[in-house]
């Protein structure tokens, strides 16, 4: 081999880079590829000339890594320079590969001689014992790599090198930017349908608790078995390939990520933990403490933020294809994410797997439409059972519901809500120009308050009537993939009226402004109007009061166990007790009307227009006595005494008197009785966990322990004199 070619020369330099690119193009027509996540690694041989330019000998064996162009951010890094990595640690683990030459998208490392342990010893299978030290023995090794010989660290690194809560924040805060952030404008519509909150990463972060302090040193950061080689000679026995997401911090990191991505039998878990302890405490004593009490927080975030790369990774293997076995492959995979990431992020009613059977398929068929692909299978893929209760509207064809559902599926995470019971999502249709909403019922939701009236019907009876009510408009019922209910309602959020609707719609949570108080009344006049026969035929016949109490004693009574344990313990009556409670006091009759049944502010969608709001989500409609929907709003809203007034005073201007006889005597009973609904139903929501991320359910569970004493205040019951003073702080 002779002298390398002076590297100062602007001549040597073109020659080296185009013989490097050369390499690159013979690597990846004629080498032995293995594909990794984020690259794609062609094993091969130096041509002469090449190795010249390198100094390396000819015909060395080389690993050429060309960066994948379809790998989405689905990992964090701290550097984006492996080769400064590898410089730095050659020194203490000799046998990791060296960079020999990187260029844009490619480097050039020298081959690592052995056998991935992926390929002798698959996922979920033991390990052998004398690897299992190996590894601890690698990872305690990082520990002596120190920050100064490393590249540099973001301005955003913790200044502390021994801060472990900061550093995990940190990780999560990275995360939720790098990974979350990143993949969210394509895949947040998916996310969201499948109940992952947008700030799921950033509340995992506030929850992080403090821990113990530990020394920072090198991570390696993603060590599973395909990244280790188990070498030839046993010298060493194993190295660590693909440094490239490696970081610095609390080693305790490296051994939950290392847990996790192994994938280990579970009854492992503990040698993997006592070698790593015994080996790293041999190297560096303090990066053992408050490893017992610590180590479930990195694994709770290493399981947190990969339910992001895995569904990401689940739903592309669909691309282009058409095929059951693949969705279910994928319905699995995603199922296996949502489950290991639903404790550490707190995700409630984590769908189930015909659920996210059908998400998966909608999100398919919608890429396919969009890319042209599966023309042949457009009928199977988007055909619809019409219900026939609702008829096809004139303002939307049988067609126009068929481009519906197949926009459904790719609907971006700014037109996509999950509520308490229904996913919406809001997508426009050529040849209309208005946008439409898909509703589907989400599975698994325990609905401790009843419904009495089919939506679509109330709907139909609102506009046949052409009542001045802002409420959405029932275009479509019916059934789609394996029989899954849908409803197409037009969408009234700020923007309907232009294609800038990705801003969600705009809820007076904190109490209606004057003249929205006005334009609430006047469209709950406007309800008196509506022919309530048409919804129920049998309304009205009997007491309103008398069937409101017996609906709440009925809740009450199938209240599960659990939840009436504790709302004895509160001093919270039973139902037959109740019942009693609640004959004592009677109201005067009024004429019964259409009630929306459930005017809380996230049901109120502010507009500009004399009407000043939109009542959406019809699903708690009754017919009744309309004082009590104007009582549940006022009860179900921060509303100041002075908007409470002058809702009251032109309730009653505008409407005849068989409406408002005697309200002033009978509006406290019905606030009464919703203080009463409200102590068993937001108790249960605390027992059960039930519904907690909507918004309204949300605020109302943090007010509990007001909501129990004005309750027990109302029913004339005093406060249990024993309550436990720990649960008491508990509920608060």
């Amino acid at each position: 081999m002779g002298a390398p070619p002076d590297p100062r020369t602007a001549h040597w330099k073109r020659s080296r880079d185009a013989a490097l690119l050369d390499l690159v193009a013979l690597a990846e027509k004629c080498g032995d590829v293995s594909s990794g996540h984020h690259n794609l690694n062609y094993r091969t041989s130096l041509p002469a000339d090449t190795a010249r330019l390198l100094g390396a000998p000819a015909a060395k064996q080389v690993t050429v890594r060309v960066r994948r162009g379809d790998a989405l951010p689905v990992v964090i890094r701290t550097w984006q320079d492996e080769a400064r990595i590898l410089d730095a640690i050659r020194g203490l683990l000799p046998h990791v590969p060296e960079c020999l030459a990187q260029g844009p998208g490619f480097a050039v490392h020298n081959y690592v001689e052995g056998v991935p342990l992926s390929s002798v010893c698959a996922n979920d299978k033991p390990v052998d014992t004398l690897l299992i030290r190996a590894l601890a023995g690698l990872l305690a090794q990082m520990a002596q790599v120190r920050r100064r010989s490393l590249p540099p660290l973001p301005s955003h690194w913790p200044g502390n090198d021994t801060d472990s809560q900061a550093f995990l924040k940190t990780l999560a805060r990275l995360a939720d930017v790098q990974i979350r952030q990143s993949n969210w404008p394509d895949f947040g519509g998916l996310f969201t349908a499948l109940g992952i909150p947008e700030d799921a990463l950033i509340r995992f972060g506030e929850r992080v608790p403090a821990m113990a302090r530990r020394p920072y040193s090198l991570l390696h950061a993603d060590l599973h078995r395909d990244n280790l080689i188990v070498s030839y000679d046993g010298k060493p026995p194993l190295i660590c390939v693909d440094w490239e997401l490696a970081t610095y911090g609390d080693p305790l990191h490296d051994l939950a990520t290392h847990l996790v991505r192994m994938r280990y039998p579970s009854f492992q878990w503990d040698e993997v933990i006592d070698a790593w302890a015994e080996a790293m405490g041999r190297i560096r004593p303090q990066a053992v403490a408050g490893l017992a009490k610590d180590l479930r927080h990195y694994v709770d975030f290493e399981r947190a933020q990969s339910v992001y790369p895995d569904v990401i990774r689940a739903v592309q293997a669909l691309d282009g294809t058409s095929d059951q076995k693949s969705l279910d492959e994928a319905t699995a995979g995603v199922h296996r994410a949502l489950v290991a990431a639903e404790e550490p992020l707190r995700l409630r009613a984590v769908p189930g797997v015909p659920e996210i059977e059908s998400i998966l398929f909608r999100w398919r068929a919608a890429r396919a439409a969009v890319s042209g692909d599966g023309r042949d299978r457009e009928q199977e893929t988007f055909g619809w059972e019409p219900d026939g209760r609702v008829a096809e509207h004139a303002d939307f064809s049988h067609e126009a519901v068929t481009r519906a559902l197949r926009a459904e599926g790719a609907a971006p995470a700014g037109r996509v809500f999950k509520g308490t019971a229904h996913l919406n999502s809001v997508v426009w249709v050529s040849g209309v120009d208005f946008p439409v909403v898909v509703r589907r019922k989400v599975a698994n939701v325990c609905r401790r308050e009843p419904r009495y009236l089919s939506e679509h019907a109330v709907l139909q009876a609102i506009e046949e009537s052409k009542v001045a009510v802002a409420a959405p408009k029932a275009l479509a019922l019916g059934r789609s993939y394996q029989g899954e209910a849908f409803a197409v309602h037009t969408y009234v959020g700020p923007f309907a009226g232009s294609h800038d609707i990705d801003r969600p719609p705009l809820h007076p949570v904190d109490g209606l402004l004057p003249h929205e108080a006005d334009g609430l009344v006047d469209q709950l006049c406007e309800l008196t109007r509506v022919d309530y026969k048409q919804v129920d035929r049998t309304a009205g016949e009997g007491g309103f009061h008398t069937w409101l109490c017996d609906q709440l004693v009925v809740l009450v009574w199938d209240l599960p166990k659990e939840s009436m344990q504790l709302a004895r313990v509160l001093g919270l009556p039973d139902a037959h007790r109740l019942r009693e409670i609640l004959t004592r006091k009677a109201v005067t009759h009024r004429e019964p009307a259409l009630l929306h049944g459930d005017l809380n502010p996230w049901n109120l969608v502010r507009r500009d227009d004399r009407l000043a709001l939109t009542i959406i989500d019809w699903e708690m409609a009754l017919v009744g006595d309309p004082l009590y929907d104007l009582v549940r709003h006022l009860h179900l809203t921060r509303t100041r005494p002075e908007i409470r007034e002058r809702m009251f005073r032109r309730w009653e201007s505008v409407l005849p008197a068989e409406y408002t006889r005697d309200w002033r005597k009978d509006w406290p009973v019905y606030r009464w009785i919703e203080h009463v609904r409200s102590a068993y139903v937001d108790l249960d929501r605390l027992v059960t966990g039930e519904s907690l991320d909507a918004p309204n359910v949300r605020r109302a569970v943090h007010s509990y322990p007001m909501t129990l004493a004005t309750a027990m205040s109302s029913l004339g019951l005093p406060m249990p004199a024993t309550l436990n003073p720990y649960l008491a702080r508990a509920l608060a």
